[in-house]
């Protein structure tokens, strides 16, 4: 069975203040195309495994991290830290020692974005019933 995150009262704070605000009418297209950009992001479910596990436990290593995300492939883990390096969501600091020590950490975006997702976490709770029986009524329809 799956972990669920452990939500600070912050972050269920910040989660409800980030949904009470409604987007300006006259958007900004790069606004518009990060909001696209990090809907991609987020939609991408080791990004918000990585996020959820170094909310929790930070900074880790390279090999740690790997280890308590359940499933994800080296390569895979390689390539989610480096695009969310680039979009500023984890720091990588490589130390100067043999055998060579990388650690990564949340940067205050990624613990902001890893609070703007939390109110996923709390509908779920909310609604979890609900969904679940739709899904069933839907799955015993005929054809």
């Amino acid at each position: 069975m799956e972990r669920v995150p452990e939500f600070t009262k912050e972050q269920i704070a910040a989660a409800q203040y980030y949904a009470t605000l409604t987007p300006p009418i006259d958007l900004d297209p790069r606004i518009a195309s990060l909001v696209r950009d990090l809907i991609g992001r987020v939609a991408d479910k080791w990004t918000m495994l990585i996020l959820d596990v170094l909310a929790e436990k930070s900074p880790l290593r390279f090999s740690r991290l790997s280890e308590l995300v359940d499933g994800i492939s080296q390569k895979m883990l390689t390539q989610t830290l480096r695009a969310m390096e680039r979009d500023g969501l984890v720091i990588r600091t490589v130390y100067p020692v043999v055998p060579p020590k990388v650690e990564y950490k949340l940067t205050t975006l990624g613990i902001t974005l890893g609070a703007a997702f939390c109110g996923v976490w709390v509908w779920a709770a909310n609604n979890l019933e609900t969904v679940e029986k739709a899904r069933q009524e839907f799955d015993q329809r005929p054809g």
